[in-house]
């Protein structure tokens, strides 16, 4: 991933607009967009500063695309950091989506079981209206 698009990334799950970065930079808020899609270079400064407003080290941010870095904050008094490899991450996420899919159909026997269970609750009731 290139650092313009973690930049992006980043100030998007800090539910950061555009705008308030480029106010928190002192720049424009075109010019704050020009390096999210790419068409400013990055000088060290800039991303120092861009470190600094997401309260992380400047290392982080320029991580090549072997390593993934998640910054998930429930809000501002409280975050946490993850740092793995992408092989790692993307093994997670399988684990997840299997997991995922077992409860989807869990969820589907459930409701299969509901709906026989009603029939034979109506089936029964029907019977002993007959038999009375």
């Amino acid at each position: 991933m290139a650092i313009h698009e973690k930049i992006r990334l980043i100030r998007e799950m800090n539910h950061w607009s555009q705008e308030e970065m480029a106010e928190k930079m002192n720049l424009s808020p075109s010019g704050y967009a020009k390096i999210e899609r790419g068409e400013t270079q990055l000088h060290y400064e800039k991303l120092k500063k861009i470190a600094q407003i997401f309260d992380m080290d400047i290392s982080e941010l320029v991580k090549d695309d072997r390593n993934i870095c998640f910054l998930i904050s429930e809000n501002s008094q409280l975050s946490s950091n993850y740092y793995g490899t992408s092989e790692a991450v993307t093994i997670e996420n399988e684990k997840l989506k299997l997991a995922l899919s077992y409860k989807d159909q869990l969820l589907e026997q459930k409701d299969k079981e509901i709906e026989s269970l009603k029939e034979i609750i109506a089936l029964l009731k029907a019977q002993h209206r007959k038999e009375k």
